[in-house]
């Protein structure tokens, strides 16, 4: 039998140094929201392949639908011959987004493929060239979306330089940033740094991911489309993390009634396929002339057809009313822990996409990164997959499957508390 150790020594001289994994963990096999590691040790999975696995892992109509398209076709390249599958799937993207349309989509491989893409049409249709972005944003690893993202160390450190890019302060009242010092700052960099009519894009995430969960006020996002349409900007809301259910809506900006002109989707998109999209208004999506868009595996058809069964799934197993029932559930345990356990400066979420973020005080003034990754370590080691995340590396997240039975997030959230309560008692 292979262990663990065996598999990471192998992988140390095999593997690129700059791949680096949270948990020193090898994983055999997994069903819904439950793994197995190379040694049979069984964990409940509480980070969701970084909020990729919605409807669980290996959902057997997901598994179901790539079968069946494996006995016919795996692969043409879009750009050669159509093929049902994509052409159903952007259909079905257009009539789910915001706004009364027309839409149009364009499918593609990865998240950061989904940013690179909005970010050139958004350039294309406006003829502009700057972009603005938020602090503590996370929009991908190439060189473009790694401009974006608003954090340095470790995605940034030794790549730059970046783009035409500019970074506002994401509203964050917890570390005293408010939505009017936010919009502010939008307005100091039109008279300093660039003129509104050269900036083609602002695009936001409407709940940080890596950023720490914080959700953009919806207020917030009413007066940045009011200036976008002042300005005759593109917004883009990038919904990577957010999409596919997660928040108790398909799309997370839904909760504020502001409609984007764009959108980017990927992770849950397929439960587990790689596939992303961009959705918008069908006149900014149509500015890019024949040949402007597209890629070798763009839309890959095993990949589609998971994603329209994902939908199903979403529909038929009322996945958006459980995330909204499973967060109060999550978040109702973690508040009753924070009455006890004064380090917990903050419990929040949206629908099922929950943090709780730790200080070193009971003030709340000093991020403590250091007992967040004990937490995420202890864990493990109980039989629990965390993650961290935060501009301070001091939240931990939350990324349950939907699919997931309440007995199952009831011991996960169990051994939160036995490992939080062992930690502060050996701290004390």
């Amino acid at each position: 039998m292979t262990t663990n150790a065996e598999l990471l020594s192998r992988r140390a001289q095999a593997v690129a140094r700059g791949v680096s994994s949270i948990h020193p963990i090898a994983v055999e096999r997994a069903e819904n929201a439950e793994l197995w590691d190379v040694e049979g040790k069984r964990y409940i999975d509480f980070a969701g392949g970084i909020a990729v696995l919605n409807t669980g892992h290996r959902h057997p109509q997901v598994m179901a639908a790539v079968d069946a398209q494996m006995q016919r076709y795996t692969h043409t390249c879009f750009q050669v011959m159509s093929y049902e599958p994509y052409v159903a799937l952007a259909e079905r993207l257009n009539a789910l987004a915001p706004g009364q349309g027309p839409h149009k989509t364009l499918l593609l491989t990865t998240g950061a493929e989904a940013v690179e893409n909005a970010v050139k049409i958004a350039r294309f249709h406006t003829k502009r060239s700057a972009v603005i972005a938020f602090s503590g944003g996370f929009h991908g690893r190439t060189m473009l979306t790694l401009g974006l993202t608003g954090k340095v160390p470790a995605y940034k450190t030794g790549f730059g330089p970046f783009p035409e890019i500019y970074h506002a302060p994401f509203p964050n009242p917890l570390h005293g940033v408010s939505a009017d010092q936010s919009l502010g700052m939008l307005e100091y960099f039109f008279k300093v740094d660039v003129e509104p009519e050269r900036v083609a894009a602002i695009i936001i995430e409407p709940v940080q991911g890596e950023g720490g969960f914080y959700i953009a006020p919806p207020e917030f996002l009413e007066r940045l489309r009011q200036l976008c349409d002042r300005h005759g900007i593109v917004l883009i809301a990038d919904e990577i993390q957010t999409g596919a259910a997660r928040t108790g809506k398909f799309f997370a900006i839904e909760h504020s009634g502001v409609v984007p002109d764009l959108i980017t989707m990927a992770k849950s998109l397929a439960g587990g396929f790689p596939l992303s999209a961009v959705v918008g208004r069908a006149e900014i999506m149509d500015s890019v002339g024949p040949g402007g868009l597209g890629g070798t595996y763009a839309g890959s058809p095993p990949a589609c057809a998971a994603a329209l069964a994902v939908l199903d799934i979403i529909a038929c197993e009322g996945l958006l009313e459980r995330s909204l029932r499973l967060g109060e559930m999550i978040q109702a345990r973690l508040k009753k822990l924070a009455d006890s356990v004064t380090r917990i400066g903050d419990v929040r979420g949206l629908g099922a996409m929950v943090a709780m973020e730790f200080f070193q005080d009971e003030a709340h003034r000093a991020p403590d990164p250091e007992l967040t990754k004990a937490l995420v370590t202890r864990a493990a080691e109980r039989g629990l997959i965390l993650l961290p995340c935060g501009m301070y590396g001091n939240v931990v997240r939350i990324l349950v499957p939907l699919t997931a039975s309440d007995a199952l997030v009831d011991e996960g959230l169990t051994i939160i508390e036995q490992c939080l309560e062992s930690l502060i008692l050996a701290v004390a």
